[in-house]
């Protein structure tokens, strides 16, 4: 039976694009965590701010396009605010901030 990789859930991953930013998500640094346990797949993220207005279109996105590989039975996805997000120095320079 194939297994799962970390790899595999981050190329999904970089699918993913907040809108408003218009980078993925995990360029952004905004999962944290990924653990896969046999067919399921728990992600620990955040958002740029508590009050991003795509957080749950991102949760969504995650769970959709996760959902389409036959090797996930499910995918679990936890939004965290601690440690808040941080842009890295090399995002800063993309986003000219």
């Amino acid at each position: 039976m194939p297994k799962i990789t970390k790899e595999q859930i981050i190329e999904v991953l970089k699918t993913c694009y907040d809108p408003e930013i218009n980078i993925d998500i995990w360029t952004l640094g905004l999962i944290y965590n990924i653990d896969i346990v046999e067919d399921k797949v728990n992600i620990r993220m955040t958002f740029t701010s508590i009050m991003c207005p795509y957080g749950p279109m991102l949760v969504e996105d995650i769970k959709t396009k996760l959902g389409q590989d036959k090797e996930i039975k499910e995918v679990n996805v936890e939004v965290v605010f601690n440690p808040p997000w941080q842009p890295s120095e090399e995002l800063r320079a993309m986003l000219g901030v």
